[in-house]
Order: C-alpha cells, then sequence, then structure tokens
C-alpha cells in the first residue's frame, strides 16, 4: 500500500483508543486531525514527539488541529504511555495493523543490518473535508507540534 497523497481523500478509519473510545474519521468533519504514526510507546522518539505534542496541544487545538496518535501497541500499552507522560489526546490502538497499511506506514526498516517490518514515523495532516493536506514523512520530533503548525 503507497502513501495517500496531497488531495486525496484520506482512507476512513475506526478505532478504539486507550480509554475505550471509538474514534472515526467522519466524527472529525469540519475539523483538522493530525494523524500521527509512531513505532513505539514508551521509547525516547516515540515519547519525544508525543511530549512535543503535549506541550503545544492548545496550540494545535487553537489552530483547529485535533492530534490522535496511532501504533500498534495495545491497549495496555498505550493507557500506561499516556498516563506517564500525561497525553491530553488520543492513542489508536491498530493491533490489527489495518491503520498502518491503510496509509501505507507498514513498510521495511532496517537497524544493524537486520530488515524487519515496522511503523513509518510519518504524520498526515487530514483537512475539514477529510482529504489530506500535508504528510510529513521527516518527522522531528522534539519539534513536530511546530511542523503541524
Amino acid at each position: 500500500m503507497s502513501l495517500p497523497k496531497i488531495g486525496e481523500q484520506a482512507p476512513a478509519f475506526e478505532a478504539q483508543d486507550q480509554n475505550g473510545t471509538t474514534h472515526r474519521l467522519q466524527d472529525y468533519a469540519g475539523r483538522k486531525v493530525a494523524l500521527y504514526f509512531y513505532p513505539k510507546d514508551d521509547t525516547s522518539g516515540c515519547t519525544a514527539q508525543a511530549c512535543n505534542l503535549r506541550d503545544n496541544y492548545q496550540s494545535l487545538l487553537g489552530a483547529g488541529i485535533q492530534v490522535l496518535g496511532v501504533s500498534i501497541d495495545g491497549e495496555k500499552s498505550h493507557q500506561k504511555f499516556a498516563t506517564k507522560y500525561e497525553l491530553p489526546f488520543p492513542l489508536l490502538i491498530d493491533e490489527d495493523k489495518k491503520l498502518v497499511e491503510a496509509y501505507g506506514v507498514w513498510q521495511e526498516k532496517s537497524m544493524y543490518g537486520r530488515k524487519y517490518m515496522g511503523t513509518m514515523r510519518y504524520t498526515f495532516l487530514i483537512d475539514e473535508e477529510g482529504k489530506i493536506e500535508k504528510v510529513i514523512t521527516k518527522v522531528d520530533t522534539k519539534n513536530h507540534a511546530a511542523q503541524l503548525l
């Protein structure tokens, strides 16, 4: 699956967050959504990224942007991560990999010469009509909110 392109309709989704609340793309019609994919809860880069979004959350909301994080970690992992860092936004559970595959972010990665499949750290800014407005493939984990604003 390839990445959705700017101007295309964002792939529809339905997923539960760390609190068991169901989120659908259509629930956010009329608002912008920053759908950010990250590899793993509570790792250094993912924590820096989540905390940067947390620290700038009011500015993002002020700009009309709802933040939704997505990883293939489960509910307990997401709950622990969100609680530990006081994350004010939902973390969507994608254990069945439907979202990572629909958005083309489940890709081959390489670490120390070993190849494996994993989640790419990509963010999609979806506009009020559900179309892709921006695709960020070079995420600056410490300044991610600025990339969205």
